[in-house]
This record gives structure tokens, C-alpha cells and sequence, in this order.
């Protein structure tokens, strides 16, 4: 019998309204380019997943890849994640000596080929690995998708044809949803290095992964666990063009954490932020964060229903593969987020326990968990037990956790409990738990109590987690960074790079205009001997700086060359791998592209600020100032000699021999009028100043294949061209003031 097409459409209507409500949002998602993975097994109440971050595969580092294939694969076969996370700089894209920095086929081609083989031998589904681009795979790609972008053709993503900047998956476990966001914010033009070292996150970028972020936030009434993952941390992130930033977004959804790459472990182990929304940010606290936790405030307990909720996040930056073979395991049980990261300089891990609750202090707690469990919000039953999960090639025989006093000073064990396995149907992993009563470890300091989880398998042999501080009641634990972890962490480098500059330009400025204005204008002449005699700092200063305005010829060709960098461009080179010559100022880059036909203008900003600084700080700076001093070396030698010679004069010459034997002061002053080893030192200053300029000047012709007679002759030789002429007008004292 034939149905009319009327009554098909009838019944299919029909249909669609008595779909459960959860496969047509799943539809719906599907159609939207959101995907929602149902992970099914046991435990329920948590999942698990694997970041990997800066893998640098690299033809000249051949073993990177190898280790990757030989340690990855069973890791992840034995940790069986729901997601692997591969954060960017997938391949190095440098020269064996470094300094040449575009992309290389090779390189994709082998992360295409290890990615296959690792996804194979560890039995997930290539499905489940999302991996972005960071800045070392967006070397000298003139457009994406063209022909240099190798990530738009070997990455997972590009293969599975996830081709947006914002990508999405939610991960539903029972009634649990937890939302994770992947973000590339690399140049949508990337220059070549150094030159390409910043997340330039787009207005458009932004208010897509604002809506990506609150996709679930009309549909569901359940708390929803919010994940974003990128490659760029928010110190090495630009703001748009608009001025919003990804800290904003990030606050705005009370993220439980960003996850990055990007620093690798070199500059320290603590590469971890506290973002916490305040209404009395100051201008130097938008640049600028001290410490791993913004500064305290007394907490002001508010339990009134409606009360507006925390607005904070965690930042996580991750170590790389490259030299530290480090992989990071996330795990969120209940609403709990943890980590624990993991490194493989020492082989494959056989046993890997990774505390899901209670959480670090130090690197976990939040605000909003103080808050929960203050006003008695917290699900009690997530706080009733100790748990873990125990990823072990070896069957494990037991489990135990401990927990340790540390009020008189020294760890005491005050609690050790047995933790049993929660079993269940296609178990995805092993999940250990331990009653415990957790009233009992209330404590006004959050760093009392730490915790400690051992596994012994049936060989006997035995596995300890580091011992980690945990505070129940919600409690931050201080923890300070080095200089270089907050160099690289608390510092806002995209806003500070103006004020560093005009700050170095104006001083550098004041140097030279400043004692010259005296000197014309004010007629006010400073010297040694009015140094002398009145023993003031003030005059001292004013003496110094005022020696170089006394050679004209330097002193011009000083301020000509500090207007040259303000007003001209520095340098041209290419900038993208197939050509396309463009000219850096100190705005960013000025290119025409040779193969598109486009003007882009200011491209890498601030990235060149690598460039910039450096060159500011250690090149021209240092050169004023050894200009100065040989100018004011010069201006005391004329000095001496002429005070020596009124007193050879007084003496006569029939007394020479007595005033050298009677007179220790003109004795002790001719050695140093002959010697004049201040100056000699000097020019050894003014030959280390030349050696580094040449460094910066020989990076530059590799990175951008240049020439420095023909594309950058002013940057490249005034430097040492105005240092020579300082030494050749100071060398004697022509003529003596007297």
C-alpha cells in the first residue's frame, strides 16, 4: 500500500515529538557542529582525560617522535581517557641552529603518520584526540588553508573536518555534563619567528567561544563543569580589536580551568594562575599578578539565595614533550576538578594514582568550593569519602590512603584507611574510595593536613603520590612564585610592551635632550671640578650626561638614530615562507602579499616586541651610556692633566725630582694620566655591546633571510659605527680645559 507523501509528513512530525527530549538536543548538537559523547561505564561520577602539549616533532630531534610512540600509546591504553588533548606546537618548524623558523612537511607528515599508529596501538578512536594549533605550526603561513598551513591537511582535526577556531565537546556521564572548548587564537596571518610568540584572539573568535561556553546553560538546571583548552597562556595572549580579552570570557562562565602550553617547563614547575574577578582592579593589577592567588580579601559570607555567584578560573600550563616528556592527566569527579601530571624522562609508568578528592590546596581549591561548603550548598556525598583512581599494569593487590599533621612542624600520620574498588559493569577504569569523616579535618590553615595515596600490586611492589596539602573547608594554600615563573605567568606582556617602550624611549630621550637644554638654554655647565667641589649626586649626574653633549658629532648622530627607530622601519625581510617582503617597525610588520595581492599592516603585534626591547634595552641603552662614560673618561683625563701641568709649571721644571719623591698625589696621577685604564675598559664594554648587537643582527638575517647592507643598513650599523667614532674622539685630550 502506498502512503500519501501528506501523511508520511504527518507521521514524521509525530515521531520527532515523541523523541525523548535528550536525542533531539543530541540531533540538534550534532547539526550545530557540537558533539556530546556519552561515556558509559563505571564510575559514573567521574571522568577522566589526557592533555599533551608542545611536541616539537622535529626532523633534527628524531627521538621526540620516537618516544611519543614507544611511551604515549601504552599510557594511553592503560589510562583509557575520554578525550586526548594535544595543545599546540605539534611540530618544531626550526632550523638545526635555530634560528630559521618556518614550517617543514616533513615534520607533519611524521605527526600525521605517529598520531595514526598511536591512536591504533592504544585502541581509541581517533575520534577522541583534538589537537590545535600553537605558534611554532603557524610559521610563515600567508593564509589558512593555503598551501604553507600543513595543520589544515596532516592534523586530526583538519582530518576529521573540525575545521573551526572554536571546537566543542560535551562529555555526559549519568546526569553530569562537562563542557570542554578548544580555542586556536594563533595569527590568522602567522609571520615567521621570533616575530609570532602571541594568542591573538579575534572579537569574532571571542563571542564564538562565549557562545560555545553557554550552550548548556538554558538547557539543563544541572550544574555543568566548563573546561577551555588552547595553547597560549593569558600573559602571552593579545586582546582584540575591541579590547576584550579571554580572561573576560573565561570569568564571564566561571570556568573550572583553562588549559595550556606554550612556556614548557624551563622557566618552573609552579606555571599555574588564580583569575578572580574584583571590582577594585587597578590599572598596575590588570599588568601585573604577584603570586599564584591574586591577594587575599576577607571572605564575605553571603548564603542569601540569589546571591551572585564567584567569578573566577583556574589557569593550568602544562609542561612540553619536547625535553620534559611530560603528559597530564585531568580528572573531574563529582564537580572536582584535579590534575596530575606525569613525565616520561624515566620510562613507561607502570602504576599512575591520581587523587580525585580531596583536592590540592594549593593549585585546586577555589572560591566557589569555600563557598559551597560554608553555606552547606556542597553535595555531602562527594565530601564522605577519599578517592583516587589507580591505573596499574599489574593487578593491584591494596589500596591506602593517609593523611598527616603538620601543626608541631613535622609530618605525624593521624588517619590511614583502606580504599576499596568500586566495581561495575565495563568498567572504564579503576576507582578506589575510602570512607572517612570529614568534619574532622576542619581547619583554619590550609596547609594542615596532606594526603597520601599508596598502591601495591601483586608482585609486591609499591607506588606513593607526592604528598599534596587539602583543606575541606574550601581554604587557599599561599604559594609563591620564582622570579621567572611570574617573569613568564604574572606579567601581561601585551600590555605592558608600550609602556616599556616609551618608558625605555623617554629615558633614553632625557639622557641626551635634558643636559643639553641646560647647557643651551639655562647656560648652566657642569664638570669634573664643579663635581669635585660640591661632592653632589645631582652634580655628578648632570656632569656625566653633559661630556657627550661636548662632542657635537656623536650627540647628533645619537638622537638621529633613537628618531630613526620612531620614525622609520627598522627592517625588511620575508616574512612568509613563499615570499611576500614586508618591513617591521615597531608597530608590528607592513607586508604586501606577493601571491594574494593583500596589504597587511602591523602584523605581529606585540610579538615584535622580542625584537623591540631587547634591542632597546641591551643594545641602544648600553651604547648611550658607554658613550657618556667615555665621554666624561675623557673630560676627567683633560682635567688631571691639566691640574698636573699648573703644577709642574709652579714647581719648575729645576724641581721636578723633589715634587715626584714629596708629592704623593701627583705622584699616584701620572701612572693613571699614562695608563688611563678606565678607558680601556670601556672599550672593552663598547667591543661586548658590538658582539651582542652583531648576535641580534646575524638572528635576524637567518629568521628572515636579509641582507643588512641592503634591508636593514641603519639598524644594523649605527650601533657600532657611533661606538667607533666615541672612541676615536675620546682617545687623547686634544685640547685641555682649563
Amino acid at each position: 500500500m502506498v502512503v500519501p507523501s501528506s501523511t508520511r509528513r504527518r507521521n514524521a512530525a509525530l515521531l520527532l515529538l515523541l523523541l525523548p527530549p535528550l536525542l533531539v538536543l543530541h540531533l540538534s548538537e550534532a547539526a550545530g557542529g557540537r558533539r556530546v559523547i556519552e561515556v558509559k561505564g563505571a564510575p559514573e561520577s567521574v571522568v577522566w582525560v589526557v592533555q599533551l602539549s608542545d611536541l616539537h616533532f622535529s626532523v633534527h630531534h628524531p627521538l621526540r617522535a620516537a618516544h611519543f610512540k614507544t611511551h604515549v600509546a601504552p599510557a594511553l591504553s592503560l589510562v583509557n581517557p575520554s578525550l586526548v588533548l594535544v595543545t599546540g606546537d605539534l611540530t618544531d618548524g626550526k632550523s638545526e641552529d635555530l634560528l630559521t623558523m618556518k614550517l617543514n612537511e616533513e615534520e607533519w607528515v611524521e605527526y600525521r603518520d605517529v598520531m595514526e599508529d598511536v591512536a591504533r596501538r592504544s585502541g581509541l578512536h581517533k575520534s577522541l584526540f583534538y589537537d590545535l594549533r600553537g605558534n611554532h605550526d603557524n610559521f610563515g603561513v600567508n593564509v589558512e588553508g593555503g598551501s604553507l598551513d600543513f595543520f589544515s591537511k596532516y592534523s586530526i582535526n583538519a582530518q576529521l573536518g573540525r575545521t573551526g577556531n572554536i571546537n566543542s565537546v560535551t562529555l555526559q556521564a549519568g546526569e553530569r555534563k562537562h563542557l570542554f572548548v578548544g580555542l586556536d587564537s594563533t595569527m590568522s596571518v602567522g609571520t615567521r619567528g621570533p616575530t609570532n610568540l602571541f594568542g591573538h584572539p579575534t572579537d569574532q573568535l571571542l563571542a564564538e567561544l562565549d557562545s560555545e561556553l553557554s550552550q548548556w546553560d538554558s538547557l539543563t538546571t544541572r550544574p555543568v563543569t566548563k573546561i577551555s583548552f588552547g595553547h597560549f597562556p593569558l600573559s602571552f595572549s593579545a586582546t582584540s580589536s575591541s579590547g576584550k580579552s579571554l580572561r573576560d570570557i573565561f570569568l564571564k562562565h566561571s570556568l573550572s580551568a583553562y588549559l595550556c602550553g606554550h612556556l614548557h617547563t624551563r622557566f618552573g614547575k609552579n606555571l599555574k594562575r588564580h583569575h578572580q574577578s574584583s571590582d577594585h582592579d587597578s590599572f598596575l593589577h590588570n599588568l601585573f599578578q604577584l603570586n599564584i592567588h591574586q591577594v587575599p580579601t576577607l571572605w564575605d559570607q553571603n548564603c542569601s539565595f540569589g546571591a551572585p555567584p564567584y567569578k573566577e578560573f583556574w589557569e593550568w600550563e602544562m609542561g612540553d614533550w619536547r625535553k620534559s616528556r611530560a603528559m597530564r592527566i585531568l580528572a573531574i569527579d563529582s564537580g572536582h576538578v584535579s590534575y596530575l601530571d606525569i613525565n616520561f624522562e624515566s620510562g613507561v609508568k607502570e602504576t599512575i594514582i591520581v587523587p580525585t578528592f580531596p583536592l590540592d590546596s594549593r593549585f585546586m581549591s577555589t572560591s566557589l568550593s569555600r563557598d559551597r561548603y560554608e553555606c552547606q550548598y556542597m553535595v555531602p556525598s562527594s565530601y564522605e569519602t577519599i578517592r583516587a583512581l589507580v591505573f596499574s599494569v599489574s593487578p593491584i593487590a591494596s589500596v591506602v590512603a593517609r593523611v598527616y599533621d603538620s601543626r608541631d612542624g613535622d609530618l605525624s600520620m593521624v588517619m590511614e584507611a583502606h580504599m576499596t574498588k568500586h566495581e561495575g559493569n565495563a568498567s572504564r577504569g579503576n576507582f578506589y574510595s575510602a570512607a572517612w569523616n570529614y568534619r574532622a579535618f576542619e581547619d583554619p590553615s590550609p596547609d594542615r593536613y596532606w594526603l597520601q595515596i599508596k598502591a601495591i600490586d601483586m608482585a609486591g611492589k609499591s607506588s606513593s603520590t607526592e604528598l599534596r596539602p587539602f583543606s575541606i573547608n574550601g581554604l587557599t594554600a599561599q604559594v609563591s612564585w620564582t622570579w621567572k615563573e611570574f617573569f613568564v605567568m604574572g606579567c601581561q606582556w601585551a600590555g605592558l610592551y608600550f609602556p616599556l617602550f616609551w618608558s625605555a624611549l623617554c629615558f633614553m630621550f632625557s639622557i641626551l635632550l635634558i643636559p643639553k637644554a641646560l647647557q643651551t638654554f639655562l647656560k648652566k655647565q657642569y664638570s669634573y671640578m664643579r663635581f669635585a667641589t660640591g661632592k653632589g649626586i645631582v652634580g655628578g649626574i648632570a656632569w656625566f650626561l653633559q661630556e657627550l653633549c661636548n662632542i657635537p658629532g656623536l650627540w647628533f648622530g645619537i638622537l638621529g638614530y633613537l628618531f630613526f627607530l620612531l620614525l622609520f622601519p627598522w627592517l625588511s625581510g620575508q616574512i612568509f615562507s613563499n615570499g611576500g617582503m614586508g618591513y617591521m617597525t615597531y608597530k608590528g610588520w607592513v607586508v604586501k602579499d606577493i601571491h594574494l595581492g593583500e596589504n597587511h599592516e602591523f602584523l605581529g603585534f606585540p610579538d615584535v616586541m622580542v625584537i623591540v626591547l631587547p634591542h632597546l634595552v641591551t643594545v641602544v641603552l648600553p651604547m648611550i651610556l658607554v658613550c657618556g662614560a667615555l665621554a666624561a673618561e675623557r673630560g676627567f683625563h683633560q682635567h688631571i692633566c691639566s691640574t698636573a701641568g699648573k703644577k709642574k709649571d709652579d714647581y719648575g721644571q729645576e724641581k721636578k725630582r723633589s715634587v715626584k719623591s714629596d708629592t704623593p698625589g701627583i705622584k699616584r696621577l701620572v701612572p693613571a694620566i699614562g695608563n688611563r685604564w678606565l678607558r680601556k675598559l670601556l672599550v672593552v664594554v663598547c667591543l661586548a655591546v658590538c658582539c651582542k648587537h652583531f648576535m641580534n643582527c646575524r638572528a635576524l638575517m637567518k629568521a628572515y633571510e636579509m641582507n643588512p647592507f641592503i634591508n636593514f643598513p641603519v639598524y644594523s650599523l649605527s650601533v657600532p659605527v657611533l661606538l667607533a667614532y666615541a672612541v676615536y674622539k675620546t682617545r687623547s685630550n686634544d685640547q685641555l680645559r682649563h
